[in-house]
């Protein structure tokens, strides 16, 4: 008999245990923080979970005992049956094979290539706004991110059918969190695998048309790609690999963006700063990857963004090995899920950690550095988003060109409350009145 001590908490009501609590209330995690500390138990989703948090408890999750821990065991069934066999759920030797193949589309050579595309499709919607003159945010950043990710990772121009296969993108993401997998017509599940089955369709045909005649984009380069034995991946695991790519590539940028422009709305002061950073930079020529190096106070918002604002509020695993952290003990095939979102809202690392406040990361203070893992939005250890760079990339280049040449007011009436599922957005999507800025 194991006579090891559990994590505190509670289990909850019988079969669905807290999993209401968990999708419905924002002080979830929090609460349970004040009253049992960095690892408590519950049970969501179906399963027994365990919830750690901060910065020594996501370091033995992704880094230390990263050997104890399994992506596929522990997403929901939602995720692997939507986003399917991809390197998202993948563990082990199959993982490092498929990431191995996968480095070359976002190493740093291959990042000054995409600068080009990045920069002029994000300029034709900056006009397009330019006209509209008021319009919601967030919708307008999905499709922008879309159409960024779609022509650099899968090699297809914008167009009528970006729109159509953004709209799928987010009929799919929105059955990620349903509380079962029905499939009936019209539930939301069933949506969702609708949405999946006509993108996995679009999917295979560009995949087919990448296999005869590679371009200068990220899915040629996993066409191409050869593991150690000389295989490459098959159909099937390029249409996955494919699925993420675009899954990943526009999800959590829009939302990063989208908060980027709201908290900048809200705070003058910040906008003003990150301004004059740009239009000193400006002074010497137009926007260049040399350039994007070169914004030191635009950097320090963007973490800021990523502590108060992380697109996804914690990472699941499954447990495939027991484990003891702070003197309990966690067995085989619990459910792990470490919070990002409590993580960043520690106020022994982030003081007033409610404060928008870039220069939280400026060099006199570096919050972050006395402890590893304290920013985590995405990951960290030997699984850290693939995307990392790209997505810093494309964030930079679309905020560089607002700064030097646009403004924007948030106009009155809308709930800008955060919604935390599937990804963390305004409410209403924030709405704006936007115009070309006056320079004097």
């Amino acid at each position: 008999m194991n006579n090891k001590q559990l994590p505190p908490g509670s289990i909850g009501l019988p079969v669905v245990g807290e999993t209401l609590a968990f999708l419905l209330d924002p002080q979830f995690i929090q609460k349970r923080y004040k009253q049992y500390g960095s690892i408590f138990k519950t049970k969501i989703i179906g399963r027994p979970t365990v919830f750690m948090i901060g910065p020594e408890a996501v370091e033995f999750v992704l880094s230390s005992h990263f050997d104890h821990f399994s992506w596929r065991e522990g997403w929901p069934d939602t995720f692997k049956l939507l986003l399917g066999e991809s390197l998202f759920v993948q563990d082990g030797e199959e993982h490092r094979r498929n990431r191995r193949l996968m480095m070359p589309a976002f190493h740093s050579s291959a990042l000054a290539r995409y600068f080009t595309t990045m920069d002029a499709i994000t300029q034709g919607y900056l006009q397009k706004w330019e006209q509209k003159r008021e319009f919601i945010w967030f919708d307008e950043y999905k499709q922008l991110t879309f159409d960024i990710a779609s022509e650099l990772l899968l090699g297809t121009k914008p167009g009528a059918d970006s729109v159509r296969l953004s709209q799928l993108f987010d009929t799919l993401t929105h059955g990620l969190f349903a509380l079962n997998t029905w499939t009936l017509p019209g539930s939301k599940f069933g949506r969702a695998i609708a949405a999946r089955n006509q993108l996995l369709e679009h999917l295979a045909s560009v995949v087919r048309q990448r296999q005869q005649h590679p371009t200068d984009d990220a899915l040629s380069l996993l066409v191409q790609a050869r593991d150690e034995e000389g295989n490459g991946m098959t159909l099937q695991e390029l249409t996955a690999q494919s699925m993420l790519l675009l899954f990943a590539g526009h999800e959590t940028t829009t939302s990063m963006l989208t908060w980027f422009c709201l908290e900048l709305g809200r705070h003058p002061e910040v906008l003003q700063r990150a301004r004059e950073e740009q239009l000193h930079l400006a002074s010497s020529g137009a926007l260049s990857l040399e350039q994007i190096g070169q914004m030191p106070y635009l950097d320090q918002i963007f973490c800021e963004i990523e502590r108060c604002h992380q697109p996804v509020n914690g990472g699941f695993r499954g447990v495939v090995k027991p484990f003891e952290f702070n003197g309990f003990y966690v067995p085989a095939g619990w459910q792990l899920l470490y919070s990002i979102l409590g993580t960043h809202q520690l106020e022994e690392i982030y003081p007033q950690p409610e404060q928008f406040d870039p220069d939280r990361f400026g060099p006199q203070r570096q919050e972050q550095k006395p402890k590893h893992f304290s920013l985590i939005a995405f990951g960290g250890g030997p699984r850290i988003c693939l995307g990392i760079a790209f997505a810093k990339l494309e964030m930079k280049i679309v905020a560089a060109h607002l700064l030097r040449d646009y403004q924007w007011e948030i106009t009155a009436r809308q709930r800008l409350e955060p919604v935390l599922i599937p990804t963390r957005r305004p409410k209403d999507g924030l709405r704006v009145c936007f115009t070309r800025f006056e320079k004097n």
